[in-house]
């Protein structure tokens, strides 16, 4: 009988053991949330390790000590929050929010095929969550894998075809794909679906923008800045949308006005100025190059004046005459970064007019360096050639024809150019072989005839 009492004491002692065990467990999971909820992710982390040193086989536990360590954000704190939640999923494998909330973290740590991989555990268990199906794709997109994103959005709209977000993203894997025509239409279902969504409005004017729709353009660009009324550069937006359809005066309208509500006057002022100056070179209107000259030098004057709007100073200058201040107001456009290419070329031309010679070839060399061989490379050499032949440099303008011949072998401006160069620098036998290949496109060439007969 003393053993049975000693037997059941025992059992009782462990039971309450159990017990008081389990109360505790439970008192400090209530602690962790209360803390969470206060924002005091240390005292609810502290909280929830107390749980899961009590319970270690608590899925509870492990699944919101991870949403604290996620819910901190440091790389370390994410880290930490992954392996809570692969804790979380081997305890209960048929639960579906550690798989989420693993994927989740892994997106965060740029860890994009694991990320997949817990998005597919989830689906796996639960193949009708748009949600999760969405997450995948965004995770495929990530990646660069936009076949697999696209076929992942599918399966969101055939769940939901109403959510805008998918559309938008379909849209974005389309453009990256060059489907510019299936983005348009993603585009406007997303907006359709959702009309504030902005930053489908703002790849729609884009693309209409380069498909020369202007009209749609301006359209996207108008509910736009009905949409964000706070931000100012919304309206200049539309208007130089509203000066590229040829709406030159609505355009200086729509910029005065929010001149009129500018915290940062500058930028507005370079738009306005652009305006002008494009109403002055389609009219020849010197009052419009007077306003445009008052626009840009005011914007210009600005410490955080940008590459582009230091350009379009200069080209107004040169328009006007001013070449000595143009060539400095465009040396400056060209050492801003980030860099406008088009300030190299004007800053060329100003140089030129200047007659300095190097500075203009250095110029353009550098753009060619910046934009590769592009469709004007064959005039761009011929210019760095003429201006070499300037510099008394015959054997650098000889190199640069033949760069221009090798992209357009059969143009007779840079055969005659090349045959030019080659007799200056004093090499008739290549020069007669460029006088040949050019007199077998244009037999009459008056220029090559001449240098046929100098070169005998």
């Amino acid at each position: 009988m003393i053993a049975v009492l000693a037997l059941t004491a025992a059992g009782g002692a462990a039971a309450y053991q159990a017990i008081a065990r389990d109360r505790s467990y439970r008192a400090l999971l209530a602690r962790g949330d209360t803390a969470l909820g206060e924002e005091q992710t240390f005292g609810a982390i502290e909280a929830y390790s107390g749980a899961i040193a009590l319970h270690p086989d608590s899925m509870l536990a492990r699944l919101r000590r991870g949403e604290t360590y996620q819910r901190r954000g440091a790389r370390g704190d994410l880290d930490q929050a992954a392996r809570d939640f692969r804790a979380a999923a081997r305890l209960d494998p048929n639960a579906t929010r550690p798989l989420e909330r693993l994927g989740d973290v892994l997106y965060q740590l740029q860890r994009y095929p694991q990320a997949t991989d817990s998005y597919l555990r989830y689906l796996h268990l639960d193949d009708r969550s748009a949600r999760v199906e969405y997450k995948l794709a965004l995770t495929h997109y990530a990646s660069g894998d936009l076949d697999a994103a696209v076929s992942a959005l599918g399966q969101v709209l055939r769940i939901s075809d109403t959510v805008a977000d998918a559309y938008y993203l379909l849209g974005m894997c389309l453009r990256d794909a060059r489907r510019d025509r299936e983005a348009v239409q993603a585009f406007e279902k997303a907006v359709s679906r959702s009309p504030e969504l902005i930053a489908a409005r703002e790849e729609l004017a884009d693309l209409y923008a380069s498909s020369g729709r202007r009209a749609d353009e301006l359209e996207q660009l108008q509910m736009i800045a009905g949409l964000d009324r706070d931000h100012v550069e919304r309206q200049v937006a539309v208007g130089l949308a509203q000066a590229r359809a040829g709406q030159a005066e609505l355009a200086v309208q729509t910029l005065g006005n929010a001149l009129e509500r500018a915290s940062d006057p500058p930028p507005i002022y370079g738009a306005l100025g652009h305006v002008w100056l494009d109403i002055a070179q389609t009219r020849n209107d010197r009052v419009a190059l007077s306003k445009a000259l008052a626009a840009l030098g005011r914007a210009a004057s600005s410490p955080n004046a940008t590459s582009d709007v230091l350009t379009v100073y200069g080209q107004a200058l040169l328009q006007d005459g001013q070449n000595d201040l143009a060539e400095r107001v465009l040396r400056q456009a060209s050492s801003r970064y980030p860099l406008d290419p088009a300030a190299l070329l004007w800053y060329a031309t100003a140089a030129e007019k200047q007659s300095h010679l190097d500075a203009a070839r250095d110029a353009l060399v550098d753009y060619g360096g910046l934009t590769g061989d592009d469709v004007d490379f064959p005039s761009r050499a011929m210019q760095i050639a003429a201006l070499s032949l300037r510099l008394d440099d015959p054997p650098a303008a000889v190199a640069w024809l033949h760069r221009a011949m090798a992209a357009a072998p059969n143009d007779v401006r840079v055969l005659t150019s090349l045959a030019d160069a080659e007799l200056r620098s004093g090499n008739r036998e290549a020069a007669r072989v460029a006088i040949g290949r050019g007199l077998e496109q244009d037999p009459k060439n008056p220029a090559l005839l001449s240098m046929a007969r100098r070169s005998r």
